[in-house]
């Protein structure tokens, strides 16, 4: 859109933020922008101080990396789930899609990021640290890797496993009911229940 076309400097501002959001084009962005501009006063400053204080009061769980209201995740302070498994994800998305699944029941780790050089992301760069203090203090006997069967996924996998495989834990992967290339998070819950029950050890998908 050009920049003469606007009538106002504030609605230009407005649909350029918008804009910044992924998947939203400027096109999408003045519709949202004029739509909020209809809507009541009081309506469009819950929706501003909802991700006001989304930024501010966020927090990440310290056992497990994932976004939470509190200190601990309710994953992680429920007293039901099995603490024994831990799934390795990349981010909150997957956790929300594992869930949808109601095929596990056991704990979470999110990472962050997956191995991905070319856009600069390194093993330095994914949060290991707090799964492998979780394995050497716990009581884990299974870490399953749920990444996203990709490249960057597999790459990753291979590098946790070689940190972990010096402890007593079986180590998993999610089987290829998910084909390769796909994200987690758009794989259908069946399919993706399918992939969390028939995991396969890892070792014997690096050997195929």
């Amino acid at each position: 859109m050009n920049i003469h076309s606007f009538p106002s400097k504030l609605l230009e501002n407005a649909v350029d933020e918008f804009a910044k959001l992924p998947g939203i084009g400027r096109k999408t962005a003045l519709r949202l922008v004029l739509h909020l501009l209809r809507q009541p006063n009081g309506d469009v400053e819950r929706f501003s101080q909802a991700f006001t204080t989304l930024k501010n009061e966020i927090k990440h769980c310290r056992e497990c990396n994932s976004i939470s209201d509190t200190e601990v995740c309710s994953i992680c302070s429920n007293p039901h789930r099995d603490s024994t498994t831990v799934c390795v994800v990349e981010n909150i998305k997957d956790v929300m899609s594992i869930e949808s699944t109601n095929q596990y029941t056991g704990l979470y780790y999110v990472l962050g990021a997956v191995i991905n050089p070319m856009e600069g992301i390194g093993p330095a760069d994914i949060k290991i640290d707090g799964l492998i203090n979780k394995i050497r203090v716990g009581n884990v006997k299974e870490i399953i890797m749920a990444l996203s069967p990709t490249l960057e996924g597999d790459t990753t996998n291979f590098y946790i496993f070689k940190k972990i495989n010096q402890f007593p834990v079986a180590v998993s992967v999610i089987a290829r009911g998910v084909a390769f290339g796909d994200d987690l998070e758009y794989a259908d819950e069946i399919t993706l229940g399918r992939a969390i029950v028939n995991r396969t050890k890892f070792e014997s998908t690096i050997a195929n």
